[in-house]
């Protein structure tokens, strides 16, 4: 018990470093101070961001889409890479095809209905869409809490009903507020698959066989309409004391806009609102 404590601790501490993205990215990309909000400035490709570090097994890089921009075909872009982005003379122009063919890198369009690959003989498995909704995700091994990975709309009237639709991955994953995120799952054989999880929903493996023994990073690629996504850190193991208030104060409220009327600091609101 005493090393799971510990192993989730140093999962977290890892978590809260790598959930920035690289100094080294795409030209057309700008980051905001804290570099956990990427935006594509112009244009619709340049767009390539990497996570700070290298992921660990089982963690996951998740991103919220936070703008989208009309009149550019293709989406949201994510996957894993051996490259070293501090190694790189020059950023490609796209993920797909120009970084996969750099080699070791493995990257995926974001749509509705996500590739998956299946091992030889194996069927694919019929996903449970909506209820039953448990507490956490489990791939593999590894435990994810499932809330910090379903994405939210603002707060309004109707909100809550968007709410219900994001949990159920009834919206589109390339829609405003959807979270996206990327891990690998080491397997028996010493390599890993990729898995892709969208809005609460693991995809499946997106991709075998991927080299453990390299630092793996993840890639995202702010790419077309997809015009602005924020790094979304998440908590492993044992929930921190400023979760388990917001969990306190959220279920004490009608509806998240109650939220405004209380007598809290505004940062405090927007966390117990999830912005």
């Amino acid at each position: 018990r005493r090393w799971l404590k510990i192993a989730a601790a140093a999962m977290a501490a890892r978590c809260r470093l790598a959930a920035r993205f690289h100094h080294v990215h795409g030209t057309n990309v700008r980051l905001d101070a804290s570099r956990t909000r990427a935006t594509r400035v112009e244009s619709f490709a340049n767009g390539i961001c990497f996570s700070q570090e290298p992921l660990a097994p089982g963690q996951i890089f998740l991103v919220e889409i936070e703008e989208k921009e009309l009149g550019w075909c293709g989406h949201l872009r994510v996957g894993l890479t051996a490259l070293d982005p501090q190694s790189l003379e020059v950023v490609p122009e796209y993920s797909l095809p120009d970084l996969v063919n750099m080699g070791d890198t493995w990257v995926f369009a974001i749509t509705r209905s996500h590739n998956r690959v299946t091992a030889e003989g194996e069927e694919a498995p019929v996903r449970a869409r909506g209820p039953p909704w448990e507490p956490f995700l489990l791939i593999e091994q590894v435990r994810i809490p499932r809330d910090t990975l379903v994405g939210r709309s603002r707060p309004g009237r109707y909100s809550h009903i968007l709410d219900d639709l994001y949990k159920m991955n009834v919206l589109p994953a390339t829609a405003r507020r959807s979270r996206i995120g990327v891990l690998y799952a080491p397997q028996p054989d010493g390599t890993a698959d990729m898995h892709i999880i969208i809005n609460g929903e693991d995809m499946g493996p997106s991709a075998r066989r991927l080299p453990i023994t390299r630092p793996l990073y993840a890639v995202v690629d702010v790419f077309a309409s997809t015009k602005s996504v924020r790094v979304i850190p998440v908590e492993y193991g044992f929930p921190s004391l400023q979760t388990l208030c917001r969990l306190v104060i959220q279920k004490h409220i009608v509806h998240r806009l109650a939220i405004d009327g209380l007598d809290l600091p505004p940062l405090l609101k927007s966390f117990c609102k999830h912005e």
